[in-house]
């Protein structure tokens, strides 16, 4: 992958690969779950705890081959009845439905191993499977040691194994290293088990996507997307609209109602919900965020915020964590929230900043305020009443408090608390200082502009008015 991130861990749809292929051996309900670690050993082994605290890591000190990391997970448990499955971590697009698949093959055949296969269209540089006259597998034959009549196979092996747990055991002591590559292979044991005598099966994977591993970044990339797809196709199929499938992306713990509408460009990412009648988009990111329904979520950035049902949001807004918007409230163009609580039907129109603050319900906040929350040291909270009327361009210097009904003039800088049906003025009074202008700024375009707007006045007014005769007394 060239990257310090191992393998197993780089993520598509908001999991990790080795957290898909976790979720989808769980389906056979195991009852140890090794894990095999490497590369990255301990980053990997912490990743496991967290996706499953009962799974069990196993730390492959030697790189030497597919048989022996086996070998090592056998050491897990001293059980030897039963079967055991094998998978690999980099297989993120294997579902439960095909590992189930392959369990239930194995247990209706009675076969000493089962081998998931699947058909390829082309099968390039991947192990053929040789089958008998009866159909169970007689060997899988590398790419390169394959004959032309084997080239010719499309049914390859996905890497993914049911077998008997005591067979196993044994036969990855018979292991040799005699090879290219001086490892382990684990395939070698479906030839041992053969020369034994023993039944050896194949599964075919109903979707052969579902055996696709992942070496690379542009692999990781087509991983993605096929994932993505079966991601949105589950979703149109119960009832959500999404109009340009190319453009969307959504995670697997993504919640989304029937009725839902998604808009080209939008990413719903982590644990994401979506209520029905709700429409997100276009241009829209949503981390563990909630939709109630109705609402409407225009070129936002959201995470960790509540936005409820009929709740109008954006374009262009930035709802960060805490924030909690009661139904029918609106955070319109350019106004970013944080730990903030609008309550039902406020509004912050435009062009501001809240912070660490609660707006009481059918309160309007007048565009370019600014909730001054930081102190250098702290944060502090503001609260607005209900049904207040804040002016454009205001300043609240947390903490304050303006009560219910109250106003607060444009311009102001509100430091102390207004009381509830109080108007709030805190600006200087204006004064201007005329022909100002025409003697600090003489040959500028705003000298030239204000001296016609002078001559214009002057054409308008009475020529025995004493005041027209004064350019000290006119505008500029």
């Amino acid at each position: 992958m060239r990257s310090a991130t191992p393998k197993v861990l780089h993520t598509l749809a908001g999991r990790s690969m080795l957290g898909h292929v976790l979720i989808a051996a769980a389906a056979v309900r195991p009852a140890y779950t090794v894990v095999v670690v490497g590369h990255g050993a301990e980053q990997v082994a912490d990743h496991v705890t967290t996706l499953n605290p009962q799974a069990l890591a196993v730390v492959q000190e030697q790189r030497k081959g597919s048989g022996h990391a086996a070998a090592q997970g056998l050491t897990a448990f001293d059980e030897r009845d039963g079967f055991v499955v094998v998978v690999n971590g980099d297989a993120p697009l294997l579902t439960a439905g095909t590992v189930q698949a392959l369990v239930d093959d194995h247990l209706e055949s009675g076969a000493a191993l089962t081998v998931l296969t699947a058909e390829v269209s082309n099968p390039t540089g991947l192990g053929r499977i040789i089958r008998g006259a009866s159909g169970s597998v007689t060997a899988i034959v590398e790419h390169a040691d394959a004959d032309a009549d084997q080239r010719q196979i499309r049914e390859v092996n996905a890497g993914v194994y049911a077998v008997d747990t005591g067979l196993l055991a044994a036969g990855l002591q018979r292991l040799s290293t005699d090879n290219s590559k001086g490892e382990q292979y684990l395939t070698d044991v479906l030839g041992l088990l053969v020369a034994d005598g023993h039944d050896v099966r194949a599964s075919a994977a109903a979707d052969p996507d579902d055996t696709l591993g992942c070496n690379d970044q542009v692999e990781l990339a087509a991983r993605r997307r096929t994932l993505n797809d079966r991601i949105l196709g589950a979703w149109m199929r119960l009832g959500v609209t999404v109009i340009d499938p190319g453009t969307t992306w959504v995670d697997v713990d993504v919640q989304l109602a029937p009725g839902v509408t998604v808009l080209p460009g939008t990413q719903l990412l982590g644990a994401t919900n979506v209520s029905d009648g709700a429409v997100v988009g276009p241009d829209s990111t949503l981390i563990d965020t909630e939709v109630g329904a109705d609402a409407r979520v225009v070129r936002t950035h959201a995470q960790l915020a509540v936005v409820g049902p009929e709740v109008s949001v954006g374009p262009f807004a930035y709802l960060r964590p805490g924030t909690r918007l009661d139904p029918g409230s609106k955070v319109g163009t350019f106004v970013e929230t944080k730990n903030a609580h609008l309550g039902a039907g406020a509004k912050v129109p435009h062009l501001s900043y809240v912070g660490d603050a609660t707006i009481g319900e059918g309160t309007n906040i007048g565009a370019a305020t600014v909730f001054v929350n930081y102190d250098g040291v702290a944060k502090h909270h503001t609260t607005i009443g209900r049904h207040a009327r804040t002016g454009a361009d205001n300043m609240f210097v947390a903490p304050v408090t303006v009560g219910d009904g109250a106003y607060t003039a444009a311009g102001s800088v509100i430091t102390d608390d207004v009381p509830s049906g109080a108007m709030g003025v805190a600006r200087a009074r204006q004064r201007n200082i005329r022909g100002w202008v025409r003697r600090r700024r003489a040959g500028t375009p705003a000298a030239e502009a204000a001296q016609r707007a002078l001559e214009a006045q002057r054409a308008l007014e009475t020529p025995s008015t004493p005041e027209s005769q004064s350019s000290e007394d006119t505008v500029g």
